[in-house]
């Protein structure tokens, strides 16, 4: 069973099941993170939906880039969470079944492509206080307690 974060279902709402991925990059004791101004200002871990007939290796290599402007280099997988959420961006409501990986960043090729965002370095206590939701919050504490 994938462990939930956040809200529980309604049971009157239809959910649709939105698989994404998303990574943990570490730099010398700070955390690569994202600021999503649209559609509600948010710090999240880079990552995002995969698409359809999309393999997630790619999806995350393409929504890291996108969210952050960095290459990465994937580790291992570390963990999965579901969260049920509204997504107004694309008129649904999701069951986010979040996969988590543990990468390093490698280079910087440029900001942030995907309108909105903004790449953030912060050191793992203030990254802790500024993630948005509780899913990315519980990955983040069990990754600085395994280290």
């Amino acid at each position: 069973m994938i462990r939930r974060y956040g809200e529980p279902p309604e049971s009157a709402r239809r959910y649709t099941r939105r698989p994404g991925v998303y990574a943990i990059l570490d730099r010398e004791g700070q955390v690569l993170l994202t600021y999503q101004s649209e559609p509600a200002p948010e710090v999240q871990l880079p990552g995002g939906g995969i698409d359809k007939g999309e393999n997630p290796i790619a999806a995350l290599h393409r929504e890291a880039f996108e969210e952050t402007g960095w290459h990465i280099a994937i580790e291992r997988r570390f963990g999965t969470f579901r969260r049920f959420t509204h997504m107004p961006e694309y008129g649904l409501w999701a069951e986010k079944v979040c996969t988590i990986y543990i990468a390093r960043p490698i280079m910087r090729i440029s900001g942030p492509s995907e309108p909105g965002h903004t790449a953030l370095w912060l050191p793992f206590d203030l990254a802790l206080d500024a993630l948005g939701n509780p899913g990315d919050h519980a990955m983040l504490q069990k990754f600085i307690q395994e280290h």
